[in-house]
């Protein structure tokens, strides 16, 4: 009786093809993103895209920018990229600041006039330039992963000049060297100085040398001010990102249930009498579409309100922007849902395909996951998904605050999408037509 029940179980299984894809094709294919996400990093993390500006222009700062380029964990540029026949530009402060609050780089470190004179300090005295990080706050780990980064590429690429110093310190607190003492320093400093340069010569020539590891307690060499130019004043920095997250993936569910009403009036023979009146396919499925997107514009509303007096999203600051995004992302999602209850025959399978496909754009469009933690290709891939263009857009307007006419490309892309949703529908809601 018991294999009885277990096999009528399983029967009933295979005939439930959306049950069945919710068992096995889901967990697959969530397991997949995650362990692209975190599990193709090797114990590591990918490089760091950051702009480094050289205001010094000494053998010192050129040397220590080379060691950022050269570092893998880092992909350093020191301007844009050059234009076939153009003179290569370089970042300065005013324009690394602003590819950073643009979102073009999380970090920008900034080599200030003077750190050649003194790029390196022992002990409490004396004085020492410190290097700028420029930080984008939504990105709590990028300054501190760059700052460690800093003193290995130092380390490696200035042990000359932490030689120098260290003596010099040696030479204050002991009381002066001799003349004997002196001389094998200078010899030292001078055999120190070849072998880094010969080590710059076999990296520029691709041999691949492996720099040193910083022994423990060497970090803070190099000195750094970490400022951060995006969200320094904002009381809760990534609560609209949230929202706007959460809210997009959950606006998703909403309109394909509320796109399936039409398979409801279909199994009712409700349909077949609408489409015998004087209204059109095309008048029906605009109907529902524009009340799937009052609906979704209504969800997030709510949502953001509730975020604005809880947990102090500024809202009404970015009114406009705000209404801009929310209406093209809730106008997408309608059209979403009316194209995935066209290709359904019955709830059951709309429930399936719902599940299957919200939670796989939600997942690759950052709706769970934010995407400057995932690998550049899937950062690439997620750009299939509306939900990542909806959530640049509501990044651009509440946490870069830029103003609404830069969110014209996310706006383009989801009023593109909604159209192509739209047509897809109607090309699929064709069986319902009566003659």
């Amino acid at each position: 009786m018991i294999l009885s029940i277990v096999r009528t179980g399983f029967m009933n299984l295979r005939r439930d093809r959306g049950a069945l894809t919710l068992s096995f094709i889901v967990p697959i294919a969530f397991f997949s993103i995650f362990a692209g996400i975190f599990g193709s990093r090797n114990g590591g993390t990918d490089p760091i895209r950051i702009a480094v500006v050289d205001e010094d222009h000494t053998e010192l700062s050129t040397r220590l920018v080379e060691a950022l380029q050269t570092e893998p964990g880092l992909k350093a540029e020191t301007g844009p990229a050059a234009t076939k026949g153009a003179p290569p530009r370089f970042y300065d402060s005013r324009s690394a600041e602003a590819a950073v609050r643009s979102g073009d780089f999380p970090v920008a470190v900034i080599i200030p006039k003077g750190f050649g004179d003194s790029p390196i300090q022992f002990g409490t005295s004396g004085k020492q330039t410190k290097l700028e990080i420029l930080n984008d706050s939504s990105d709590p780990i990028a300054a501190q992963v760059v700052y460690g980064l800093i003193q290995k590429s130092a380390m490696t690429s200035l042990p000359d000049a932490m030689a120098s110093e260290g003596t010099k310190y040696l030479d204050r607190i002991s009381g002066g060297l001799t003349k004997e003492q002196r001389t094998r320093v200078d010899q030292s400093m001078r055999e120190l100085r070849a072998y880094s340069e010969s080590r710059r010569d076999e990296a520029a020539a691709g041999k691949g040398a492996e720099p040193a590891s910083p022994e423990e307690g060497m970090t803070g060499l190099i000195s750094a001010e970490v400022r951060d130019v995006v969200g320094e004043n904002k009381k809760s920095p990534l609560v609209a990102f949230y929202a706007a997250g959460i809210g997009v993936m959950f606006l998703l569910f909403s309109a394909s249930a509320a796109g399936g009403a039409i398979l409801d009036e279909s199994e009712s023979g409700t349909l077949d009498r609408i489409l015998s009146s004087r209204v059109t396919m095309n008048t029906l499925l605009l109907g529902k579409l524009l009340y799937s997107a009052l609906l979704g514009f209504t969800q997030l509303t709510v949502m953001f309100l509730w975020g604005a007096l809880v947990f102090k999203v500024e809202l009404f600051r970015h009114l406009g922007g705000f209404i801009l995004m929310a209406s093209v992302t809730a106008l997408a999602s309608a059209g979403l849902g009316l194209a995935l209850a066209s290709a359904c025959k019955t709830r059951a399978q709309l429930g399936a395909l719902t599940t299957l496909v919200v939670l796989v754009m939600s997942a690759l469009g950052g709706s769970m996951v934010p995407r400057f933690i995932m690998p550049e290709l899937l950062q690439k891939i997620g750009l299939v998904t509306f939900n990542a263009w909806a959530l640049d857009g509501f990044t651009k307007i509440f946490w870069r605050e830029e103003p609404v006419t830069q969110v014209w490309p996310q706006v383009l892309v989801l009023i593109g999408a909604a159209t192509l949703f739209f047509a897809i529908a109607r090309r699929l809601a064709r069986r319902w037509e009566v003659a």
